[in-house]
C-alpha cells in the first residue's frame, strides 16, 4: 500500500459538488492498494501514519504525531498513486489492486486508524472527487508499505 501523506491546516473533499468530508488541522492521505497488499499492510500504513511525526513540539520541530495533537486524518482513496509511467506517456494502472479489494483494505486502515482514537473523515471510493487542502510547510510525504512476498494473500481468499 501507499500514501501520500499532507501535513494540512484545513481539507476536504466534494462528489458532484457536495461536500462529502472535511477536517481542519492534521493529515490529508491519498490511499492506494496495489497487487498483493493484503489486512497487514492496511495495519502497518494505519500505525504509521497515526505515529508519523510531522507536527511542531514546543522546540518548533517535528516531533509530534497526529495523534499527539489530537489532529484528524482525511481518507482519499487514490488508485492512481500506482500510475506506472515507465513507457510512454499514457499512466498504466496495472500495479493497482483491484476495486473490491482496494475498497476493503481502504476500509481496514480507516477502521485501524479510529481504533487508535484518531478522528478520520473519508473521501467517496470510486467517485470522482474533487479534494481541496492548504499544505502546511509544505510537508509532504509518501510511505510505502510493500505487500510480504512470503505470505501474498489471493484476492479470493479475504
Amino acid at each position: 500500500m501507499r500514501a501520500l501523506i499532507q501535513r494540512v491546516t484545513s481539507a476536504s473533499v466534494e462528489v458532484a459538488g457536495e461536500r462529502v468530508a472535511a477536517i481542519g488541522g492534521g493529515l490529508l492521505a491519498l490511499v492506494g492498494v496495489g497487487l498483493g497488499d493484503g489486512p497487514e499492510q492496511a495495519d502497518r500504513l494505519a500505525d504509521k501514519v497515526a505515529r508519523l511525526r510531522v507536527f511542531a513540539d514546543e522546540h518548533s520541530r517535528m516531533n509530534l504525531s497526529v495523534s499527539d495533537t489530537c489532529g484528524a486524518v482525511l481518507v482519499v482513496p487514490q488508485f492512481t498513486l500506482y500510475a506506472d509511467v515507465r513507457r510512454g506517456n499514457r499512466p498504466s494502472f496495472t500495479g493497482a489492486a483491484e476495486p473490491e479489494l482496494g475498497a476493503r483494505l481502504v476500509d481496514a486502515l480507516v477502521d485501524r486508524l479510529r481504533s487508535q482514537g484518531v478522528t478520520v473523515e473519508t473521501g467517496r471510493f470510486g467517485a470522482d472527487m474533487q479534494v481541496a487542502l492548504v499544505n502546511d510547510g509544505p510537508v509532504t510525504i509518501l510511505v510505502e508499505i510493500p505487500p510480504d512476498q512470503s505470505s501474498r494473500p489471493s484476492t479470493a481468499s479475504w
